[in-house]
């Protein structure tokens, strides 16, 4: 019963738990981008390299995030079998 609880919990929050960080993180590697440019536009091109890299790796942690909600989703067991473990 504990099990198939944490594993609802990990399963429900993960995921948006991982999409809001990433946004978030996403959200201020733009601004501290986009400042830099405003300051220095002759380095846009290098601030513009180093932003997209940190998007990239920002984003893949959601990827990583979203493959083990779809690994962990089939483990969860259906209603019937819920159904059976509370009415015990």
């Amino acid at each position: 019963m504990f099990y198939f609880g944490m594993l609802a919990l990990a399963v429900g929050l993960g995921l948006p738990i991982a999409v809001l960080s990433a946004a978030i993180g996403q959200g201020k590697v733009g601004a501290a981008a986009m400042e830099g440019i405003a300051r220095q536009p002759e380095a846009a091109g290098k601030i513009q390299i180093a932003m997209i890299i940190a998007l990239a790796l920002i984003e893949s942690l959601v990827i990583y995030s979203l493959v083990m909600f779809f690994m962990l989703s089939p483990k969860l067991p259906d209603t019937a079998k819920v159904l059976e473990i509370l009415t015990k």
